[in-house]
């Protein structure tokens, strides 16, 4: 297969197989060209990818004591999903500066990160592509609204998304299928905020609950990838990790790649017309820095030096509580499947940019506030209290954009002769203020409702919760480090002029047109709503102007 493909020249090659890579794929590979899918982890089956328990509950107590999975468990769906959906931390290593930590959770297979993203779909707004015109900080992005639309659309229609059309300026509505249903809890919380706080409370948007053994349709591998892959014009390379981006003598076009098999260490070089990095933001990065001339006497040329820079991810805080429920006591024990918690089965309070209208704020941007409550409740004799219901408030908000959070690379380099990055990422005040802002809300929304906060782990009885809780960043107080939230953006951002952005607004690279970088290593602000939709919405729109541009 290997030496097939080193005589093979493809019209694109796509690097990294999630939910951008998948829709990079379909959209190049419906218009007839030739795609190369480059992946640095295997191919799983979908009962690989679920797995079994107990079988998984046993890989997760050996991935902590081994240590090769100390960061990755503390994302919350490393305790629900098949934890070798997440990576060796000893073989996938990274450098973070002392008492600034950065939690970047991995997944090295094909399909990537999509198997285990909560699927939250929501849309971002001209509030946010424009929030620099308004408070004078950092660029704002070259692109509108209007230009995500139509691919918005799209995307939204190809997925089956759930939600309602709620007519808010800071969150534009979208293609949807009906909502699913509040949970009774849910609707009695929901009334109660609405009445005396006045909040904006919506169905949240995105994917019903999954059932069953096939893959999932957040899964690139449950549709984008898939439906590309029946055009026949779809290669699969597994296994293999882009080191760099080959570049022609006039250092003005790419050739294709360099990728290093992980089993034999072999390098070799593929060709193609169109490079497209679909990494994630990192990795993406990473492969950035390691193309340029700095490295490569012939290597890419990036006129801003802002490559690496600005590496954003959202601040969050999380609120677990309890709340009386003597009227539905057997509520948990009867929902339907599509009560139970998902992207679209739960709630949203999306304040958002409106936020800018109150003048008091210590804090520019805006932030929203996911939550649900009964449908991820134990049996009643494992809560402490069984007359109540069990629920989370979410806030996650908007991160700036400064140049000292930013991705370097290391002198050292990993087992495969390629170096490790540096992470180096730290909140600062807008974000803390933000933070405080947040809390009082999330508290004031508990209050009036009935409920109180809790650690899980007072709410739940279970033998080593304890402990877990203990270890836990999502379970204690404290704001959680940079990376946590998996929402990391920025580092090669969009803009109008290649003297202070590494893309133009078509997601090329300045210097070097026939690379495309549409993961979110190319956001100039990280707005606060959930990233992954306008990701792909953003990797539809740059890979049609690329077909044109490759036709013409």
């Amino acid at each position: 297969m290997i030496n097939q493909l080193m005589r093979t020249e493809y019209d694109a090659i796509v690097v990294g197989s999630g939910a951008t890579g998948g829709i990079a794929t379909l959209t190049l590979a419906q218009a007839g060209l030739k795609v190369l899918v480059v992946e640095a982890g295997p191919e799983l089956t979908s009962e690989e990818v679920i797995g079994k328990e107990p079988i998984n509950t046993f890989k997760r107590l050996i991935g902590l004591i081994n240590g090769q999975k100390k960061i990755q468990s503390q994302h919350p769906g490393f305790w629900k999903t098949n934890p070798s959906l997440y990576v060796n931390e000893k073989e996938n290593q990274y450098n973070f500066s002392k008492g600034n930590p950065f939690i970047w959770t991995q997944g090295r297979q094909v399909g990537g990160r999509s198997h285990t993203w909560g699927g939250i779909t929501l849309r971002l707004s001209d509030l946010d592509f424009k929030a620099p015109r308004k408070d004078g900080f950092g660029q704002e992005w070259p692109i509108s609204y209007a230009d995500l639309e139509p691919h918005y659309d799209a995307i939204e229609k190809l997925l089956k998304v759930h939600g309602v059309r709620d007519g808010l300026n800071q969150l534009p509505d979208g293609n949807y299928l009906s909502p699913l249903p509040f949970t009774k809890s849910e609707h009695c919380f929901i009334e109660k905020i609405k009445k005396h706080l006045d909040f904006p409370v919506i169905h949240s948007r995105g994917f019903g609950p999954h059932f069953g053994n096939d893959f999932p349709l957040f899964s690139s591998q449950g549709s984008t990838l898939k439906i590309a892959r029946r055009t026949g014009n779809v290669s699969l390379l597994t296994q293999h990790i882009v080191e760099k981006i080959v570049i022609n003598k006039s250092r003005e076009k790419a050739q294709g790649v360099i990728a290093v098999n992980k089993l034999s260490r072999e390098r070799i070089t593929l060709k193609s017309d169109l490079v497209v990095l679909c990494a994630s933001t990192i990795q993406t990065i990473k492969i950035l820095l390691n193309s340029e001339e700095k490295v490569n006497e012939n290597g890419l040329i990036e006129p801003s030096e802002t490559l690496g820079k600005n590496l954003m991810d959202h601040i969050s805080t999380c609120r677990f509580f309890s709340i009386k429920d003597e009227n539905n006591l057997n509520e948990i024990n009867n929902l339907n499947d599509s009560e139970k918690l998902s992207g679209a089965g739960s709630f949203f309070i999306p304040f958002g940019n409106k936020m800018q209208e109150d003048k008091d704020l210590s804090f520019i941007r805006g932030y929203g506030i996911w939550g649900a409550i009964g449908r991820f409740d134990p049996p009643d004799c494992f809560k402490i209290d069984p007359l109540s219901k069990l629920g989370f408030l979410i806030g996650h908000g908007e991160v700036l954009p400064y140049k000292d959070n930013k991705v370097t690379l290391s002198n050292k380099s990993d087992q495969w002769g390629i170096p490790i990055p540096n992470i180096n990422c730290k909140w600062n005040r807008n974000e803390l203020e933000m933070v405080k802002h947040m809390n009082k809300k999330i508290n004031k929304c508990i209050q009036v409702t009935g409920g109180r906060i809790a650690p899980i782990h007072k709410l739940i009885n279970i033998p080593f919760l304890n402990i877990i809780a203990s270890k836990s960043i999502a379970m204690n107080e404290k704001v959680p480090p940079p990376g946590y939230y998996i929402h990391e953006v920025g580092g090669a951002p969009m803009g109008y002029k290649s003297e202070n952005s590494v893309l133009d607004k078509w997601n090329r690279l300045w210097q070097c047109q026939n690379v495309l970088v549409v993961d979110g290593a190319c956001w100039t602000t990280s707005a606060w709503q959930s990233p992954t939709l306008t990701m792909m919405a953003i990797s539809r729109r740059a890979c049609l102007k690329a077909i044109k541009t490759l036709k013409a």
